[in-house]
């Protein structure tokens, strides 16, 4: 039994042990555990020592044994309502990639926008930013890529066989020229037409002669260079590069258009639980005008750097000014279309699908008028991840085939010739589902909440913040633009996810500390976070686009500068003007100061 228990305001003294300290000791120790964990973590994901996945299950074990965290809490946090919202995305994603419906999508507003040079990349770059908006970037690129390089490679194969003859005009002469052993043999046809219409003269002669013309003078870029003209190296150039630009462009638009806004989402919940306001419709809403924004900037850019300042030139949609090689371009992207086929059934159902997932989630709780979650009783149980799960549970359900119809006709490309003899066949399979599921990101995404849970819970989000208290004497709008260039840079080094994962908690303490909406900094730093695009290492739709050997790394570098600034300048604009409104920036909002007093006790 205690005998000597004396109460001091500073704590508790049993005996001579002050419990106060005791238990400020035991706080600081679990805050050094908490911080050794997340350098530990973070340092594998910048090295990439260790794949990405296999480095967000360091907190699963080193938690628990440094008295962090519980082993079944760290567990709960690597399966979250947005883990439910990627699959149902991914079974859809699944069935249009199936059923080949993004490539009829790609190739129909590829054929919309022609071939001329300037109209041919902003086609591509329209159709990747809409494919971008629901597929992931890097499944987007790969679809995308293959169909400009049948293109480029037309426009290529087109110039060299024109590439041995140009026309010389002159007027009644007309020649036709051959090359036999770099002699141009040419039959002259002269054709005399008489202004007097009374009569008509024709006198027709026939010269053979040898004539040694001089070859057209053509900028090669070298004797083995696999392009017949500079112009058609900065094409390829040029079309290569805007779809990994426009990639990252779509993935901004949807909530779950890249992994980073998922990552976001659910870590921007799980610390303010009372904060309403981000889902599908208000991130559109604020999202979509900086893609339009940055998609025709970046296509400027790009215009101007490869192909120049002739817009009149390369985007002229009239038919009189189209060359042979843009017509052979249309026509080949015209051929690749009709190979498809007719639509068929499981395409409609899968447009169907597709937009009654989009319909549904705008007007869950739109906010301006009740949503349809208003016909339920009890309010707060659906969400966005309810919707993507319900329609994807559908596609394993719904036949592929027509009621009271023959068999569905082969998605083209698939090498097999035997349909599948189950009439009952369902729309996608669970093999289909798991060729597309991005595991590997959600344990990342997983690795991401529970470092989060272990900075809220030993109170190192609540330190950081107080050391960034200098800061405080700075407006908004330079905090955010500070953070939007410090993690556009680091992300350039490290995969986007990981930055963004370790930047959000941060970021988040020092809105708290300088008593700003946290959604001033987090909404910015979340999209400058996929601006990774001066290097192939910065993403996989770089990557992609790389490996195809148009591009060296200059270029990236020369062009990616470009893009990224635009994208810092155009997401500095959106939150100083729209999306003041949007999320009422203007004050410290109440979930922010009850989060404080949360994490204070």
């Amino acid at each position: 039994m205690i005998s000597n228990v004396r109460k001091y305001d500073t704590g508790i003294h049993v005996e001579g042990l002050d419990l106060g300290k005791l238990h400020c000791c035991m706080k600081a120790q679990s805050l050094a555990c908490c911080a050794y964990v997340l350098i530990v973590t973070a340092v594998y994901w910048v090295s990439e020592a260790v794949p990405l996945g296999a480095a967000a299950l360091v907190p699963a074990f080193l938690y628990p044994l440094f008295g962090v965290l519980k082993s079944s809490e760290v567990a709960a946090e690597y399966c979250k309502d947005t883990t439910l919202l990627l699959m149902g995305v991914i079974c859809l994603a699944a069935s249009i990639e199936k059923w080949n419906l993004h490539k009829r999508i790609a190739l129909r507003m590829v054929m919309i926008a022609g071939a001329k040079p300037g109209m041919l990349v902003l086609g591509f770059m329209c159709c990747t930013v809409f494919l971008s908006m629901w597929l992931s970037n890097t499944s987007t690129t790969a679809m995308v890529m293959p169909i400009a390089e049948a293109v480029l490679q037309q426009l290529i194969s087109t110039a060299l066989t024109n590439a041995g003859s140009y026309i010389f005009r002159c007027c009644p002469i007309i020649y036709f020229p051959y090359c036999v052993q770099n002699i141009y043999v040419c039959y002259i046809y002269i054709y005399i037409f008489p202004t007097n219409s009374d009569s008509l003269y024709l006198f027709l002669s026939l010269f053979q002669t040898a004539i040694s013309i001089p070859e057209p003078k053509k900028e090669k870029e070298s004797k083995n260079s696999r392009y017949p003209t500079k112009r058609d190296h900065m094409i390829c150039k040029c079309l290569s590069l805007s779809i990994t630009y426009a990639a990252t462009i779509g993935g901004l638009i949807t909530i779950t258009g890249t992994s980073t806004n998922l990552i976001f989402a659910e870590q921007f919940n799980n610390r303010y639980p009372d904060a309403k306001v981000i889902n599908f419709g208000t991130w559109f809403i604020f999202s979509f005008p900086i893609a339009i924004i940055m998609l025709l900037l970046t296509w400027v850019w790009l215009h101007f750097l490869f192909l120049g300042c002739n817009f009149r030139e390369t985007c002229s949609l009239s038919k009189k000014r189209k060359t042979r090689r843009e017509m052979l371009s249309e026509r080949k992207i015209h051929d690749e279309y009709i190979k498809l086929g007719p639509i068929s059934y499981p395409e409609v159902v899968t447009g169907v699908f597709f937009i009654l997932m989009t319909l549904l989630w705008f007007t869950r709780e739109p906010g301006f008028v009740p949503g349809w979650t208003s016909l339920f009783e009890k309010k707060g149980y659906r969400t966005d991840a309810t919707v993507s799960v319900l329609l994807g549970f559908l596609l394993f359900l719904i036949p592929a085939r027509r009621p009271f119809s023959r068999a569905p006709r082969t998605p083209a490309g698939d090498s097999s010739t035997e349909r599948d003899p189950d009439p009952m066949a369902p729309m996608i399979t669970w093999k289909d589902f798991q060729n597309l599921m991005p595991w590997e990101i959600v344990i990342l995404v997983g690795g991401g909440y529970a470092l989060a849970a272990g900075c809220k819970v030993s109170g190192l989000s609540v330190w950081i913040g107080r050391q960034l208290e200098p800061m405080s004497g700075l407006p908004p709008w330079m905090v955010t633009l500070l953070a939007c260039l410090l993690v556009s840079a680091v992300t350039e080094f490290a995969s986007n996810p990981a930055t963004l994962t370790v930047f959000l908690p941060i970021l988040s303490a020092l809105s708290e500390t300088l008593q700003i909406n946290p959604l001033h900094t987090l909404i910015p730093a979340t999209m400058c976070v996929s601006f990774g695009v001066m290097l192939p290492v910065g993403n996989p739709p770089n990557a992609i686009v790389f490996s195809y050997g148009h591009v060296q790394i200059s270029d990236m570098v020369k062009a990616g500068f470009g893009v990224n600034l635009i994208g810092v300048l155009v997401v500095m604009l959106a939150i100083m003007t729209w999306g003041v409104p949007l999320f009422n920036l203007t004050e410290y909002p109440d979930w922010a100061i009850a989060r404080n007093f949360t994490g204070s006790l």
